[in-house]
């Protein structure tokens, strides 16, 4: 893996609307966030395999 800074830390997005369709899976992805330039939670437009369509994912703690 490369070398990254102090302040890069790796985080979860999950889907917010997957739970309330009642649809089986969970979709999640893996990225970076820099936790000086973005200390509140990551929120991003990422692709549902399940939903077939782009949802909102938020971060996870």
């Amino acid at each position: 893996m490369a070398k990254r800074g102090k302040n890069r830390v790796m985080v979860i997005l999950e889907c917010t609307e997957q739970p309330r369709k009642g649809v089986g899976g969970v979709s999640r992805y893996y990225t970076f966030k820099n936790k000086i330039n973005t200390p509140g939670r990551l929120e991003r437009m990422k692709y549902n395999p399940y939903l077939k369509r782009y949802t909102l994912h938020r971060e996870v703690k």
